[in-house]
């Protein structure tokens, strides 16, 4: 558009408006193995389920047996400095309490914390596209394009969740650009590609209070600030570089699936809380299946394994389990009882940390 034309305010017909941010599905054809390969990056893309030659299978009737473990205790030194710690840890508390209590009883509970740990690997592809700039077009001219479970990947550490993006050897290939349909530009929908628009201040009379605008010097129209006034702008999908590289990008997404279990043995206090600290973590079983706890004094801890080996089995078909891992901690859990001032009161303390909980303590409007 030449500057008197641009002046005028006229319309290019070559330029035109914005097309669709996504390729239409029938723009790329068909890739053998990669049939129904969602064009539009918006999910979590096609996912597909490993062959069979790259499933593991568990065996049949397999048990995993656990050894005897003792109870905890905890001192009354180590909870006196646990509640002076807890204490500090307040605003209005004193610590003088917590000092000078009196025990009257360390009652220990025996929690234990059933966690299995199921190690899978995920893939899933979708067509993307970049600005074509002249780089090298791996296309099917170079070879049959791998199966998505074909695709080699370095397995990362087991038990961490990580993500790696692969682009599918010999899925590329170049098209015109879909959303500026191979100009480069696309019409400024501010201005519908005229290059003006109304003056604001006059609201495109020309005149403001009897007076010759001075904003748009009577024209009543003004230069579009959006596109400069050129009528058009960069087309933001292939940055003005008219054509597009399409390939299929494979995600690998290895992930820790995690079930946990704990026992509710002491109503009063609040389960949530162990999920902030650490037991004592006495039985480790990891393969690549592991299997139901049988023999364990605690019954619902078997039956916790039983239920998360049976859950993740079924949940996670669609995946490939790499490794399982099932641990027993035994969480420390104390309910000190203790008498201040005549009065009786009682916390608990939890945790290999020695984390307090204390729903109520003698003073709360001292600091000492």
């Amino acid at each position: 558009m030449d500057s008197k034309a641009e002046e005028a305010g006229c319309l290019d017909p070559d330029i035109k408006d914005e097309g669709p941010s996504a390729p239409p599905a029938d723009l790329l054809g068909p890739v053998s193995g990669y049939e129904g390969t969602p064009t539009d990056w918006g999910g979590e893309g096609n996912l597909y389920p490993p062959p069979p030659d790259r499933t593991n299978k568990p065996e049949i009737d397999r048990n995993a047996a656990v050894p005897n473990v003792r109870v905890p205790t905890v001192s009354e030194d180590v909870a006196r400095e646990a509640l002076i710690q807890y204490a500090g840890s307040k605003w209005t508390w004193s610590r003088k309490p917590a000092r000078e209590l009196v025990f009257e009883e360390l009652k220990p509970f025996t929690i234990y914390r059933y966690r299995l740990e199921t190690f899978t690997e995920s893939r899933a592809t979708a067509w993307v596209f970049e600005p074509f700039t002249g780089q090298l077009v791996d296309g099917p001219q170079y070879g049959i394009p791998p199966l998505p479970w074909d695709v080699a990947v370095e397995v990362p550490p087991m038990h961490k969740d990580i993500e790696e993006k692969v682009r599918v050897p010999h899925t590329s290939s170049v098209k015109e650009c879909h959303t500026c349909y191979g100009r480069g530009k696309v019409r400024c929908s501010h201005c519908s590609g005229w290059g003006k628009v109304r003056c604001t201040s006059c609201l495109g009379s020309g005149h403001s209070q009897g007076k010759r605008c001075t904003w748009c010097h009577g024209a009543g129209r003004r230069r579009c600030t959006w596109c400069g006034g050129s009528g058009h702008k960069t087309c933001k999908v292939c940055k003005g570089h008219r054509n597009l590289l399409h390939y299929i990008l494979l995600t690998v997404t290895w992930k820790n699936q995690i079930y946990e279990h704990v026992p509710n043995r002491c109503p009063d206090f609040p389960i949530k809380l162990f999920e902030k600290v650490n037991g004592d973590k006495f039985f480790v079983d990891e393969n690549i299946f592991v299997y139901p706890i049988v023999g364990f004094p605690d019954e619902e801890i078997c039956e916790a394994s039983k239920k998360g080996n049976q859950e993740h089995l079924a949940k996670f078909s669609k995946m490939r389990i790499l490794q399982q891992r099932q641990t027993i901690e035994l969480v420390p859990l104390t309910q000190a009882f203790y008498k201040y001032k005549d009065q009786q009161y009682n916390y608990y303390v939890y945790g290999t940390e020695n984390q307090v909980h204390a729903a109520k303590y003698p003073t709360n409007c001292t600091l000492l």
